[in-house]
């Protein structure tokens, strides 16, 4: 039975001293557990700790190490969702642009193009409550318009209403002889509809991560990316160790990157992740899977 009692931060604050942690300014350590909580912190100083089951830290463990690493993830977490809407937004355009022509506007309703009939209903149901949820002008003039019209409003309306993770399920689902899929692919340097549901599926975890401002430093992540093994952009020198190393963000900021690099050709990305590592020194890159002198790869010039 759990018997443990709510702890003021004043008594946080004693407990994680008595354990070895080293708070210079115990007032200051408790105007941060006011405003982020204990329990979050500690995903940042369970590594500090040699002794897992007494929560013992090791030697020399600072309180301002801990916030120099909430910080330095706060920051990553702000990055990653800046590069995240840049590739959202593309592949919502090139969904709504390739299918409305090659199939019809209401294609996305259509359930003979699509290869999980349960998995489309689902995703169509969550649209139809966000379209019902919205204050978009766009939408009311339209159903205002056409209120006989039974359908959803036509794709460059509707999807704008969705989510990355529907747009991704919604391009997963696609059945394989839609001639849009693989050009979609392509235009992400994907080569074909095989690799890019799983790339897309990775980022709309981590994106999820950062929207709902979770933890990405020392996270495994999915593991199950598929990997092309001659992409036709630049990419990373060890390719052939990516299984190895994809439960790590670093695999999937390059991920991130390659298509971002197809989207955006002359992006920040790899200066903005270098002036992160600067600010914040101390952190150790090893959690994240960074390779030394990773800004030297292809991918990343």
């Amino acid at each position: 039975m759990f018997t443990k009692n709510a702890l003021t931060v004043a008594e946080q604050v004693s407990q994680l001293q008595e354990r070895g942690l080293v708070i210079k300014h115990p007032h200051i350590a408790e105007k941060y557990l006011l405003n982020i909580s204990y329990y979050r912190l500690g995903e940042y100083w369970y590594v500090m700790q040699q002794d897992k089951e007494n929560h013992i830290f090791k030697p020399n463990s600072k309180f301002e190490d801990v916030i120099a690493l909430y910080n330095f993830d706060a920051e990553l977490r702000l990055l990653l969702f800046g590069v995240i809407e840049k590739i959202e937004i593309s592949l919502r355009t090139k969904l709504i642009y390739h299918l409305s022509h090659e199939i019809n506007p209401w294609w996305f309703q259509n359930f003979e193009l699509f290869t999980d009939s349960k998995a489309l209903v689902k995703t169509l149901s969550n649209l139809e409550a966000e379209i019902e949820r919205t204050k978009d002008v766009s939408i009311k003039n339209h159903k205002k318009k056409h209120k006989d019209d039974g359908r959803f409003p036509p794709a460059w309306k509707s999807l704008e209403q969705t989510s990355f993770g529907a747009l991704s399920k919604l391009y997963g689902n696609l059945k394989n002889n839609v001639a849009s899929k693989d050009i979609i692919a392509k235009e992400f340097g994907a080569v074909n509809h095989t690799y890019l549901p799983s790339w897309l599926q990775s980022i709309s975890q981590i994106r999820n991560f950062c929207a709902h401002h979770s933890r990405l430093w020392n996270r495994n992540l999915p593991s199950t990316v598929k990997m092309l093994s001659k992409p036709p952009n630049p990419w990373i020198t060890d390719a052939e160790n990516v299984p190895k190393q994809s439960n790590k963000l670093y695999m999937h900021m390059c991920l991130m990157k390659y298509m971002l690099n197809t989207i955006k050709p002359d992006n920040e990305f790899t200066e903005r992740l270098e002036a992160l590592f600067t600010k914040y020194p101390n952190v150790d890159l090893k959690a994240l899977d960074m390779k030394p002198n990773w800004q030297q790869e292809p991918l990343w010039k």
